[in-house]
């Protein structure tokens, strides 16, 4: 079995508990080396972390002949080009989503892919926790009937703890993050669409800034058909009263319905007028079952949990909804 010895470019605030631990935890898997550009920071998380080596030079990381493997934690705005090196340095990538700030950089990241003839996996960690799991179970089962409608909404108010601070936040410029606070939260839940229902035959939307709090439009809203036939609406708004606060995913068939929140760890299933509440234990590392499943598939124990290409479907998608009309 190949021993993965990981690296981390960018060992930020999200790698501290939902996804750095996880490393060791995984099986035949160790965190050899973590880099961040300011090496003070590096150096204190390699400390608390037992982490051997840090670095505050990504090429050097890149570089290191006992790293055969690399976790990209980076803003958006840096993935293509260090997936891309790690890639063509012969190193296997777990990379954070959203993948890139746009499909052109997605292409980018899928030609170093395909010449290097190495592995790359995405982020969205939520395909592997048991929750989401489950209710994709449900809709194999058909628990609920045919699924004839999905409906989304993630509706904050500006200072809302589900997301970071604005003030300082990279999230909110889109030079860095490629849009929002959409870009930042959808690529979650509408990867789960992909998950749960397959391909998408079109979409379309639109996006605003309506408070003009930052540069990134704060309202993006849109509709999916996918080739099954199941609809899937989505409206995401960051200038919400507090009230109005939701984070909710209403999945409806034709005996049933299945609701839950996409940053949440209970779900509701009302089959056949018989309603069931799911309880899951939040997780230590909410990374860790992805994490796990990404090992597998780096030591050729398992198939790859989400693959670029299918990643690039929810990219896709969130470039549509965002798209700004010609003159517009």
């Amino acid at each position: 079995m190949k021993a993965l010895n990981w690296g981390i470019i960018g060992c930020g605030d999200v790698t501290e508990k939902k996804s750095g631990p996880a490393f060791n935890l995984a099986r035949n898997s160790r965190l050899g080396a973590v880099m961040r550009r300011d090496g003070a920071k590096a150096e204190d998380y390699a400390r608390r972390h037992g982490v051997p080596r840090w670095y505050d030079d990504a090429a050097k990381l890149i570089a290191d002949p006992e790293i055969n493997a690399i976790y990209i934690a980076t803003p958006p705005s840096s993935h293509a080009e260090y997936a891309v090196r790690c890639l063509e340095s012969g190193k296997d990538v777990y990379l954070e989503k959203p993948l890139a700030r746009n499909m052109e950089e997605a292409a980018r990241i899928a030609g170093a892919l395909a010449a290097s003839g190495g592995k790359l996996c995405v982020a969205h960690y939520r395909r592997a926790q048991p929750m989401f799991r489950k209710i994709r179970d449900l809709l194999e089962r058909q628990s609920i009937g045919a699924v004839r409608l999905v409906m989304l909404r993630m509706l904050q108010p500006a200072g809302s703890d589900i997301i970071a601070p604005v003030e300082d936040n990279w999230r909110v410029d889109p030079a860095v993050s490629g849009g929002g606070l959409f870009h930042d939260l959808a690529p979650h839940q509408l990867d789960l669409m992909v998950y749960f229902f397959g391909k998408a035959l079109s979409a379309h939307g639109f996006s605003r800034n309506q408070a003009g709090l930052y540069p990134a439009d704060d309202l993006v809203t849109g509709e999916i058909l996918f080739e099954s036939g199941v609809v899937v609406q989505g409206a995401w708004c960051f200038s919400v009263a507090e009230d109005e606060k939701t984070d909710l995913c209403e999945i409806i068939g034709e005996r049933g319905k299945i609701t839950f929140p996409v940053f949440g760890s209970e779900a509701t299933l009302l089959e056949d007028q018989k309603r069931y509440r799911m309880e899951f234990p939040p997780l230590d590392h909410v990374q860790q079952p992805m994490i796990e499943e990404v090992c597998a598939y780096f030591q050729e124990l398992g198939p790859n949990p989400c693959s670029l290409e299918e990643a690039m479907k929810s990219l896709e998608i969130m470039e549509v909804f965002t798209r700004k009309p010609s003159g517009g």
